[in-house]
């Protein structure tokens, strides 16, 4: 039972830095949860041994590593957020004609767990179980787009890949485009994946307003001309605050 205390504050740091708006210092951990300060540097070195937190050297900040978002996602692709997701994204496909898909955060890459498409529709690379560059994708962006710059970074350490020629080819690419589509409130995808086919995407929020996931409508390109994307848009990030209501999310404010 030794070890039990020790868990229950490895779970408070995670709980800590999930509700935060960024990264924290150790001193601002410590202080949170009434730990003593030399108690929460051993337990932070230890978590990011693991891959739970991250540390920003520059910054002299903490904040959640990838072995918290394969946690997470682990728990996602158990069900719960599937199962609340298909009728809507049944729906979307009613309403649009089109194949719609939920995803997740991977790391850096989205991962997705769904899809519901017309009859006799093309299949896309992207099907359930399949893994693309978080910045290349429409879904992956929706959600990097709500998360904190320095949290992005600890994602993209090294070098930009691309599928077909196109997309951010940097950080500073990135994070103009991020802050273009956070503004907007929706993200597009246009040929990076698939040459011919678009994406639309918008982002679903958990308790805390964190990206939990995201919907997205996929298209040929030379079908739905570029004025028509936002009322696709506006239908795609219907489905998306109402997964947000049914995880009993809230949209964080900007």
């Amino acid at each position: 039972m030794g070890q039990v205390p020790a868990a229950r504050r490895a779970l408070a740091v995670l709980r800590l830095l999930a509700g935060s708006a960024g990264p924290l210092p150790a001193s601002t951990i410590a202080r949170s949860l009434d730990l003593p300060r030399s108690s929460t540097y051993h337990l932070l070195t230890a978590m990011a041994e693991d891959g739970f937190v991250a540390y920003l050297p520059e910054e002299r900040r903490w904040g959640l590593g990838v072995g918290a978002f394969e946690i997470g996602s682990a728990y996602l692709r158990h069900g719960p957020l599937e199962r609340l997701a298909r009728p809507l994204l049944r729906r979307l496909v009613d309403r649009v004609g089109e194949i719609a898909q939920l995803g997740v955060l991977h790391g850096a890459e989205t991962l997705y767990l769904l899809k519901e498409q017309p009859r006799r529709h093309a299949t896309l690379v992207t099907d359930v179980g399949v893994r693309i560059p978080a910045q290349l994708t429409a879904s992956g962006r929706s959600m990097l787009a709500h998360l904190p710059a320095a949290q992005v970074r600890a994602i993209f350490p090294g070098p930009f890949v691309d599928r077909t020629g196109h997309g951010p080819s940097s950080l500073r690419e990135l994070r103009r485009e991020l802050a273009e589509e956070a503004r907007r409130g929706w993200s597009i995808e246009d040929g990076y994946v698939t040459e011919g086919f678009a994406s639309i995407a918008a982002c679903s929020f958990d308790h805390t307003g964190h990206p939990t996931a995201a919907i997205t409508v996929t298209f040929r390109r030379e079908k739905r001309p570029q004025d028509t994307w936002p009322q696709l848009a506006t239908h795609v990030r219907a489905a998306a605050a109402d997964l947000t209501t049914r995880l009993g999310g809230h949209i964080p404010e900007r």
